[in-house]
């Protein structure tokens, strides 16, 4: 093989690795190209998820206080009814207890609260007074204040004429005013006393009548 020959042929066995080498490049830059674009979309998935999620999460949450809201409106709707309700019945229960009565009614009511619950807590007073209307809301006795205080044998102030030196107080007054417009506590009781005021006599309401309760010095029956 001459000279020239020799210098041919390794000339093109350099072009044809340099051919190989530029294909090689070739086909690692166009890997890497398909690599990345792989990539992209995948990292592109990746977000679209996330952002997917976060929209279904904001969804949910949302949801949810909408659902709080409707739950808590409904809650309060409920508990503005149950007052009204609570409201009306009780204005009803009050309505029911106001009872007729002329002045001298009024005078006597406050005479006969003061005479015998002067020294009692607002309640106290407020009860003897319930009694009375009770008795006047009663079948079973007279239907005037006047009526009920005055019949025989019923209130002690009256039998000793201690209704009639008493001087009513602003708190009676009160008290009076606050029963008349219906307040009650009495549980429906017709009678009361005091154990150390009344004596033998207390043996009677406890033969003949339903022990209630007790209230500062006085006992309830009915």
């Amino acid at each position: 093989m001459t000279a020239k020959r020799k210098q041919r042929k390794n000339l093109r066995t350099r072009e044809s690795q340099v051919a190989q080498k530029q294909k090689y490049k070739s086909d690692s830059q166009t890997q890497l190209v398909g690599d990345l674009l792989v990539q992209s979309v995948r990292q592109k998935q990746e977000e679209e998820r996330a952002a997917q999620a976060e929209i279904e999460a904001l969804k949910k949450q949302i949801l949810k206080q909408q659902q709080e809201e409707r739950a808590r409106r409904e809650a309060e709707e409920a508990k503005k009814k149950a007052e009204a309700a609570k409201r009306e019945a009780e204005e009803k229960r009050r309505a029911a207890r106001r009872i007729k009565y002329t002045e001298e009614d009024y005078q006597v009511l406050l005479r006969i609260v003061q005479a015998e619950a002067g020294i009692c807590d607002a309640r106290g007073k407020i009860l003897v007074a319930d009694v009375i209307i009770n008795r006047v809301l009663s079948d079973e006795f007279p239907d005037s204040v006047t009526e009920v205080v005055y019949a025989p044998s019923q209130f002690q102030p009256v039998s000793n004429g201690s209704i009639n030196s008493v001087k009513v107080t602003a708190e009676t007054i009160e008290c009076v005013n606050r029963a008349l417009d219906g307040e009650d506590y009495s549980q429906g009781a017709l009678f009361f006393m005091n154990r150390k005021g009344s004596g033998s006599a207390a043996s009677w309401f406890d033969r003949h009548l339903d022990y209630l309760f007790a209230h500062d010095g006085h006992e309830f029956f009915k």
